[in-house]
């Protein structure tokens, strides 16, 4: 059973004995809905097989989830640009499924279990489905070459999209970041482009982000999006700091970017991770106008009893009183200060001295504690605030293969359970509403 309708007026959420979650509102007319503990896509179909017989299934979806606000058993899930693994060759890439096309996952959550109800496949202005292959040079290149399975190098794509942010508007359109350009796409209900925008202006409709976004680190653009509650701006976070100009030892500085959807004004703020050594940020979702939630992590599995996880937390952030560090002359470099980008400041003491404010965060959840009885995922990558204190929180199975090093793929194992990492939503209550 999901629904129950309780004759009370109460705008509280309750754990539940077995690791339920109920949501009730204010309306003792409306049902109340309730979470299991986590649900599971427990039965993904088959993608591909690779050479050495390995099963790539068409999981992968988790790298970013969106609350349908009609339904709130339902959930979009975000599929990245494919399964992958190195190439023999220096800054080569083996595609598990080189046709793969991003696409949008709609769940229903049934019980313990997540049941795919649809399936949209991202398209570009002409209708032509998507790939995830790299971008040309100049639009977006992570510098890769590509392979197929069986060693065929596959040429680049304009339209090639490494989706990882999502953000359901209350249109039905979709809108879309990656880790490429990065880009910023705007989709309608069936999944084809109406917009997109990048630093290069080779987009359509031909508004543009910062110049200085170009120079994010290869594949780890801008993983979160969202968009604030009035539906008027998106804000974007880059998984990591930018190689501006080049890799920078030490730097916690990453950039969040709003983009006033009406007029394509953008302001960027810097958002200090907790220390250099993490991944980065994988996702941002809205809480208010000005605050908004972070996924930091590490790249390790929970539970693992050889290199166990120690970092993967969720932050509170707020704009309000930060910096904007926007340049007004779209300079590649992005505004300096004293002739320093702003990621060779590196920390809040070289941010300082330049007199910037970074945004204020507070700590929210620890998922390697706040997930009973353990957190068994490496990447966790989406997050969506429910009503005022449940997060839905999803990972990304890397459709159940992982890089076997051997210029191929493995199943992809969780260390904690001994079984093939599978695409979950994790329901949690937080002890403080956060709204």
């Amino acid at each position: 059973m999901n629904k129950l309708s309780l004759p009370v007026s109460v705008a509280t959420l309750l754990i539940l004995a077995g690791g339920f979650v109920v949501t009730s509102c204010d309306d003792h007319r409306i049902p109340a809905v309730f979470y299991p503990a986590f649900a599971e896509a427990t039965d993904p179909k088959v993608l591909a097989i690779s050479p050495n017989n390995t099963v790539i299934s068409n999981g992968g979806f988790g790298s970013a989830v969106a609350a349908d606000p009609n339904d709130p058993n339902v959930f979009y899930l975000l599929t990245d640009r494919g399964p992958n693994a190195a190439g023999s060759q220096a800054n080569s890439i083996i595609f598990g499924k080189a046709d793969f096309t991003p696409q949008i996952g709609k769940f229903r959550v049934d019980g313990g279990k997540l049941v795919l109800e649809e399936t949209i496949l991202l398209k570009n202005a002409a209708g032509q489905l998507l790939t995830g292959l790299p971008n040309p040079s100049g639009e977006g290149s992570t510098g890769e070459t590509a392979f197929d399975l069986l060693g065929q190098s596959l040429n680049p794509s304009a339209d090639g999209l490494d989706s990882e942010g999502l953000v359901l508007a209350s249109d039905g359109t979709f809108w879309i970041s990656d880790e490429y350009g990065p880009h910023i796409v705007h989709f309608d209900a069936t999944g084809k482009t109406l917009e997109r925008i990048n630093p290069f202006g080779t987009g359509t409709g031909g508004r543009t982000l910062p110049l200085v976004l170009a120079r994010r680190r290869p594949n780890r653009g801008m993983e979160g999006l969202t968009m604030t509650p009035d539906g008027k701006t998106l804000v974007g976070l880059m998984q990591s700091p930018l190689y501006n100009p080049s890799a920078v030892s030490g730097s916690t500085v990453i950039r969040v970017l709003t983009f006033d959807i009406a007029t394509g004004a953008t302001k960027q703020f810097v958002y200090l991770m907790e220390n250099a050594s993490l991944t980065g940020c994988s996702e941002v979702a809205a809480i208010t106008n000005t605050t908004f939630l972070a996924l930091e992590r590490d790249g390790d599995y929970g539970g693992n009893p050889a290199k166990p996880a120690t970092f993967k937390r969720i932050y509170k952030f707020d704009l309000a009183g930060a910096t904007d560090i926007s340049d007004p002359a779209n300079g590649i470099g992005g505004k300096l200060f004293s002739g320093m980008t702003v990621e060779q400041l590196k920390d809040k003491a070289g941010l300082q001295t330049a007199g910037i404010v970074p945004v204020t965060k507070t700590l929210v959840l620890d998922l390697l504690t706040g997930i009973s009885p353990v957190y068994p995922h490496d990447k966790a990558e989406g997050v969506a605030l429910l009503g005022t204190n449940v997060l839905a929180i999803s990972n990304d199975d890397d459709f159940g293969v992982v890089d076997n090093g051997q210029n191929g793929f493995t199943t992809k194992i969780l260390p904690a359970t001994g079984k093939a990492d599978l695409n979950r939503i994790y329901f949690v209550t937080l002890a403080n509403p956060l709204k």
